[in-house]
C-alpha cells in the first residue's frame, strides 16, 4: 500500500503559488451557498482554486450531503455514514444557479453506496429542477462510479445532461491506493455505456490527477484507454495533498510537461484538452463552447 506522509508537506514550487482575490463577489458566493445551505465541492474537497471561481461567481454543486461512503487517498472530503437525502436540495441548487447566473452548471456529489441507486435519482431530479429554472443552461455531471449499475446511470442520462464526467483519477497501477472501493476497469465501463446509450448526444469527460507516482508510459496508456472508451474531454492537473492524512506529492509535474501530455491527448483525438497544473475537474469548465447537444 501507498505510505501516507507523516513528514512535513513540501513546499510548493512558484508555478503552483497562486495571490488570493479581495473581490466582494466571493463573499456574495459564500453569503449564496450558506443562505440555501448548499454544499460545494470547492469547499468539501479543498480545492486549491475555489477562492478564483467563487470570486468569480461559480461554484460547483455537490449533492447527495456532504459525507462520503467512500475513503479514497487523495480526497479531503468527510467519510462518514451519511445523512438522509433532502427532497428540496435539487430545487435550492436550482435557485442558487438562477441567482449567479450561471450558463454552464456543474453538478456532483458524494459517493452514495449506502443508496441501492448511489443517489441517481437524486442527480436526475436536480438536473431537471436545474433546467425547469434556468433554460437554455448547459449542464455538466461529475458522478461516481454507481457501482457500474445500469439502472442507475440510465436514471441520470434520462435528465439529458450535456455532459457526463466521471474521474479516471489515476493510472492502473496506483488506482488500489488512491481510489478506495473504486476501479479503473468499472470507471471506463462507466464512461464506455454512457457513450454506447447516447452517442453523439452527449459529451462524455474524465480526468486524471499527476504526481502521485504514475511513471509517464502509465500516463499515456491511461490515456489511450479513455479514447477506447470514447471518452471526448480530458483534463490533467497536479495532484496537491490537502492534509497530512492524505497521500502525498511525489512530484511536482513542470509546466511544460502538462503542456506536452496536452498536445498528445489533443492528437489521440480529444475534442477537449485541459491540461495544467491549477487543471481541476471542473475548473473553467464553461471553456468547453461546442455546440452542446448538436453533434
Amino acid at each position: 500500500m501507498m505510505a501516507v506522509a507523516s513528514t512535513p508537506r513540501p513546499r510548493l514550487p512558484e508555478w503552483l503559488r497562486l495571490k488570493l482575490p479581495t473581490a466582494d463577489t466571493f463573499s456574495r458566493t459564500r453569503a449564496l451557498l450558506d443562505e440555501l445551505k448548499l454544499h460545494t465541492v470547492c469547499e468539501s474537497a479543498k480545492c486549491p482554486n475555489h477562492w478564483e471561481c467563487w470570486s468569480k461567481g461559480t461554484a460547483t454543486f455537490m449533492i447527495a450531503g456532504d459525507r462520503c461512503t467512500r475513503a479514497c487517498g487523495f480526497c479531503a472530503v468527510s467519510t462518514a455514514k451519511p445523512l438522509a437525502l433532502e427532497a428540496d436540495e435539487p430545487a435550492r441548487v436550482a435557485e442558487a444557479t438562477r441567482r449567479m447566473g450561471l450558463k454552464h452548471v456543474v453538478i456532483t456529489a458524494v459517493a452514495r453506496d449506502d443508496l441501492q441507486d448511489g443517489g441517481a435519482e437524486h442527480f436526475r431530479q436536480t438536473i431537471e429542477a436545474v433546467r425547469a429554472l434556468n433554460p437554455g443552461i448547459a449542464i455538466e455531471v461529475l458522478t461516481p462510479d454507481f457501482l457500474d449499475d445500469d439502472a442507475a446511470i440510465a436514471a441520470v442520462l434520462a435528465a439529458n445532461p450535456h455532459i457526463f464526467n466521471h474521474n479516471l483519477e489515476t493510472v492502473r497501477r496506483l488506482t488500489p491506493d488512491v481510489r478506495h472501493r473504486a476501479t479503473y476497469d468499472r470507471s471506463l465501463s462507466v464512461l464506455r455505456k454512457v457513450k454506447a446509450k447516447r452517442g453523439a448526444a452527449i459529451y462524455t469527460k474524465s480526468g486524471l490527477m499527476l504526481g502521485l507516482g504514475e511513471r509517464e508510459d502509465e500516463v499515456l496508456t491511461a490515456m489511450a484507454d479513455l479514447r477506447h472508451a470514447n471518452c471526448d474531454l480530458l483534463t490533467l492537473g497536479q495532484y496537491l495533498q490537502p492534509t497530512l492524512k492524505h497521500l502525498p506529492v511525489v512530484e511536482f509535474v513542470r509546466p511544460e510537461k502538462f503542456a506536452e501530455l496536452g498536445a498528445h491527448a489533443r492528437r489521440l483525438g480529444f475534442v477537449h484538452v485541459a491540461s495544467g497544473p491549477m487543471v481541476r475537474s471542473s475548473y473553467h469548465a464553461d471553456e468547453f463552447t461546442m455546440p452542446l447537444g448538436k453533434r
